[in-house]
């Protein structure tokens, strides 16, 4: 099982910033990709950014150039920094971690964050 604690949501001006972070305990494979999606009201949950246990990182195209992800493996935490902020990217941002053995996989959410930009 895993564990995640997602911090740093809140609300800010367009073209202000801030900075996601989720904290991973419990059994966290060599083999792991952390991430955040985030989910507008009346929209499906899509993908932010992700970053793999070996460094890779994909991005949506909407925020590329504006957000990055980053991560520390000695304390399992990932990070969102997010500059320049839309309106439109105002949703509930889930922080995410799949792991996987030959033997067992595993997919976990945290509970989200909400992340409001105003106008």
């Amino acid at each position: 099982q895993v564990q995640l604690v997602e911090s740093g949501g809140g609300l800010v001006q367009a073209g202000g910033s801030l900075r996601l972070s989720c904290a991973a305990s419990g059994s966290i494979f060599s083999n792991n990709e952390m991430g955040w999606y985030r989910q507008a009201p009346g929209k499906q949950r899509e993908l932010v950014a992700v970053v793999r246990s070996g460094g890779s990182t994909n991005y949506a195209d909407s925020v590329k150039g504006r957000f990055t992800i980053s991560r520390d493996n000695a304390k399992n935490t990932v990070y969102l920094q997010m500059n320049s902020l839309k309106a439109e990217d105002t949703a509930v941002y889930y922080c995410n971690v799949k792991v996987w053995t030959l033997f067992a996989t595993g997919d976990y959410w945290g509970q989200g964050t909400q992340v409001t930009v105003s106008l």
